[in-house]
């Protein structure tokens, strides 16, 4: 199951009993921040959730899949997600004996 924005939005309004339209605007709001925050080249902290961070790319050889043409992908700046413990924790419980579950 994805989550969307919109499920979110329907959460808080069970959750919280706001306006349909005033948890829209505090998901967007939380959103926007993140998104001007990671703009300005600073990092994103959520305590227990996780950590979003900018990474920069260098210029590299590539090929278009359809041509065969060789090209040049641009430098760029890309957004990465590393999970907080408690997340991490939270996808994968450990068993009784403390063990990480077996595949």
């Amino acid at each position: 199951m994805t989550v969307t924005k919109q499920d979110i939005t329907e959460h808080l309004y069970d959750v919280l009993g706001f306006t349909k339209g005033e948890c829209k605007g505090l998901v967007e709001a939380f959103f926007d921040t993140i998104r001007e925050t990671l703009a300005q080249g600073e990092d994103v902290k959520l305590s227990g959730f996780g950590n979003f961070t900018l990474r920069e790319k260098r210029a590299r050889p590539g090929l278009n899949p359809k041509t065969k043409e060789r090209t040049v992908v641009s430098a760029r700046r890309v957004v990465v997600f590393r999970a907080g413990s408690l997340l991490r924790n939270h996808c994968n419980p450990r068993d009784e004996d403390g063990s990480a579950p077996r595949a």
